[in-house]
């Protein structure tokens, strides 16, 4: 992989995709704002770039996305195919030299070990013992992932302060207008006497 910050940002500036469709054209995030182009007089340290891939969060998210575009179920997820679906996303995204993450590679690298486990003969069980499927942690990560998911959301349905709404601060006048009791002149004579 070619270090970023070594290379002139020139090679950098030809090799940045340009604004075409919106948020899907861009590449990177900086300092949470999505990045379409690299400007003329930025230096920008490889670390301060936080590549993105499209919309997904993590490999679970790009998994999950493949399996329900499919409409496949996740209990008995076609291994080939969405191991085939994941690799050619990769492809492309390496098509486009951006840096990708450990986490999709070793996801890919998960797809394609159970894919062969699948492929080899099973083992022949004892008759109280249970053949484990090769996919069965996958499915539950995917499920795991995809229910919190959906708790997060569910989440980011609630109110939050700042984000949907604002204390008001109303200033109310809590000074009291004084009132002095009715004094004649009989009653102050009555009260110095006492």
């Amino acid at each position: 992989m070619i270090d970023p910050s070594t290379q002139p940002i020139s090679d950098l500036l030809d090799s940045t995709p340009s604004v075409t469709d919106g948020m899907s054209s861009a590449f990177a995030k900086l300092y949470g704002e999505p990045l379409f182009k690299l400007p003329t007089d930025l230096y920008i340290p490889p670390d301060a770039l936080e590549v993105f891939l499209e919309a997904f969060e993590g490999p679970l998210d790009l998994l999950l996305y493949l399996i329900r575009k499919q409409n496949f179920n996740v209990l008995d997820i076609p291994m080939a195919q969405v191991t085939q679906q994941y690799l050619s996303y990769i492809d492309q995204i390496r098509h486009h030299n951006l840096e990708l993450a450990a986490e999709y590679l070793l996801m890919a690298a998960m797809l394609i070990e159970i894919k062969s486990r699948m492929l080899l003969p099973m083992k022949k069980a004892d008759s109280d013992e249970e053949v484990e499927d090769p996919r069965a942690e996958l499915v539950r990560r995917l499920l795991e992932y995809e229910r919190m998911k959906l708790a997060a959301q569910e989440l980011d349905q609630i109110p939050q302060q700042g984000r949907d709404f604002q204390i008001a601060h109303g200033y109310v006048d809590t000074t009291v207008a004084v009132t002095w009791p009715e004094v004649n002149l009989d009653d102050l004579q009555m009260a110095w006497r006492d």
